[in-house]
């Protein structure tokens, strides 16, 4: 049996970056634009603000760049301050590395299992999750798994896996142990990226 999961995001992440005016540690993406012509130079900046003093900061989307070498289409999105295009820029590694951020993205984002139940602890047979005393469980089918991402979002995978399944991440960490649960990723650290795995009964 294949299933295929998907780590949606909910919102734009927030932005980790010290605030001048009150030294906060995070700020929202406002989703607009700032763009400045100098004759034939152009700037353009993504706002953020502060999510305690509500100040504004600038990241640096565009630097004293040749208006002839920006694509018309973009600078119509950045005039247009377009959501998506915020998005993408935010995860842009120029970007990020230009304004020195990084992304939290705690609250974010969801699982999306394409409305399957989660799974019956019982019928994996997971430690704390005892099969019943004469319960007829039938014999289950191997599951696989393929997680997409839809944006670069760092989740570990035994998070998601619990999520997904309906269990505890110990209990997931368990079925790693006994070789019930495998991948050809390591599942104890954070991806961005899409994987598949593979629970046995």
């Amino acid at each position: 049996m294949l299933e295929n999961w998907v780590v949606v995001p909910t919102r734009l992440p927030l932005v980790r970056r010290r605030c001048h005016a009150c030294a906060s540690g995070r700020f929202r993406a406002s989703g607009k634009f700032r763009v400045n012509a100098n004759h034939k130079l152009i700037d353009a900046w993504l706002l953020v603000l502060c999510v305690t003093c509500g100040d504004t900061a600038k990241l640096t989307v565009l630097e004293r760049m040749n208006v002839r070498n920006v694509r018309p289409e973009l600078l119509d999105r950045l005039h247009a301050n377009d959501a998506d295009l915020a998005a993408e820029l935010l995860q842009h590694p120029v970007v990020r590395r230009r304004s020195r951020i990084a992304l939290d993205w705690d609250d974010a984002w969801r699982l999306d299992t394409g409305g399957s139940d989660p799974l019956d602890p019982e019928v994996l047979d997971v430690p704390g999750h005892p099969v019943r005393e004469g319960l007829d469980v039938p014999d289950r089918e191997v599951l696989d798994v393929s997680v997409r991402f839809a944006a670069r979002i760092p989740v570990r995978p035994v998070r998601l896996i619990a999520e997904g399944c309906g269990l505890s991440r110990a209990g997931v960490e368990r079925l790693v142990t006994e070789g019930k649960l495998v991948s050809a990723v390591r599942l104890g650290g954070k991806l961005t990226g899409d994987f598949t795995f593979t629970l046995k009964r």
